[in-house]
């Protein structure tokens, strides 16, 4: 048998190919609203609902490839910031109060997928009760929370998932900590990420409380139009057969996006809203009977976002418009039988406080 040497000046590619984000045809919801995510991540993640075979993990794995690296202190099971406290371990915040050098290096933006079957220990990490007090040190085995700071969380069929396992989720994701205690010992560690859920409504729904820590939810449908699925189909054979060669094509459109989000993560801290927008925002949630808060909160979270995306440092009644749907559409839900509304409420009430005449294309929806 005869096998292939490989050549010494060419380079080889170890990582697996991911499907490109930019190549992706359609689900402009989705898309949006992860970006927007990334860009804020305060928005509180999202809620992806829709048909099964839609794309939704192979888009939320493309976003992550797209990420650019990220500074972070090496051999820490946390991905804790080099410089920012607020990121950091308490372990990497006593050497550097010690006064003790830190090593840095570069890492992909992580990832995780959390199992449906996972336990409470597995997600949020375990203490070694023998060993602490054998040896008196504090012996933490990092969870999916901890490989998930400063990345994505992805929960394939979160609605599926138990409610106690949606609820730590929700928490540290709000929080951006998680704490184990166990026999009095406690330990803590920074545990930002991105949540992002996914599940088939014919399988069930999230309770209406828990659906509303979500920060927005996207409705994807799968794709009607003929050309437009060949379209897809062709892609993906593609992909299949050269993915290297297929990822070459996209590479330019790629380092574009990665540049974007970097200038919008800039560019958020000075995005403003008019005091008469927010207003009107609010006037939208009351209408609708928003419990609480949050729907206001992410609404005007998510219009920044999205003008900071764009370039710009003021918000729009466009950007207010394109973003209400998805931030609102969960949050009316008050009986768990209800099914969510797919948008013509809250843009049938939008467009009466912004004074907006309705569109052809807001009809039809119910």
């Amino acid at each position: 048998m005869i096998t292939a040497t490989a050549n010494p000046s060419q380079k080889i590619s170890t990582r697996r190919a991911v499907f490109p984000f930019t190549a992706i045809v359609g689900q402009e919801e989705m898309k949006l609203a992860l970006l927007l995510n990334v860009i804020d991540p305060k928005i509180g993640g999202v809620m992806i609902m829709g048909d099964r075979g839609t794309g939704k993990s192979t888009t939320i794995r493309a976003l992550a490839d797209v990420l650019p690296e990220m500074d972070v202190v090496a051999g820490d099971p946390f991905n804790s910031h080099p410089s920012d406290p607020s990121l950091m371990s308490d372990f990497v915040k006593q050497k550097i109060e010690a006064g003790e050098s830190i090593e840095t290096a570069k890492k992909k933006v992580s990832m995780i997928d959390l199992p449906l079957g996972a336990t409470e220990d597995r997600v949020c990490g375990t203490i070694d009760i023998e060993k602490a007090l054998a040896e008196g040190v504090k012996a933490f085995e990092p969870g999916l929370l901890a490989q998930a700071n400063r990345g994505i969380l992805y929960v394939d069929e979160v609605n599926l998932l138990d409610d106690h396992l949606v609820d730590v989720l929700l928490d540290s994701a709000a929080s951006g900590w998680n704490t184990v205690e166990r026999e009095g010992i406690s330990i803590r560690h920074p545990a930002r990420f991105v949540l992002v859920g996914s599940g088939n409504p014919e399988e069930g729904e999230l309770r209406p409380q828990l659906l509303d820590r979500f920060g927005l939810h996207a409705e994807i449908r799968t794709v009607k139009e003929p050309a437009l699925r060949v379209q897809i189909v062709e892609q993906r054979s593609d992909f299949d057969q050269a993915p290297e060669t297929f990822l070459e094509g996209y590479q330019t459109q790629q380092d574009e996006l990665q540049q974007r989000l970097v200038k919008a993560q800039e560019l958020l801290k000075l995005v403003t809203i008019d005091q008469d927008l927010k207003i009107k925002i609010s006037q939208v949630c009351a209408e609708l009977d928003v419990d609480g808060l949050r729907g206001d909160i992410v609404t005007n979270r998510t219009a920044k976002a999205l003008a900071a995306y764009e370039g710009r440092t003021e918000v729009t009644v466009d950007d207010i418009r394109r973003v209400v749907v998805m931030s609102l559409r969960h949050r009316l839900r008050k009986d768990p039988l209800e099914s969510i509304d797919s948008g013509y409420k809250v843009e049938k009430v939008f467009n009466q406080v912004f004074g907006i005449a309705e569109t052809d294309s807001s009809n039809g929806k119910g």
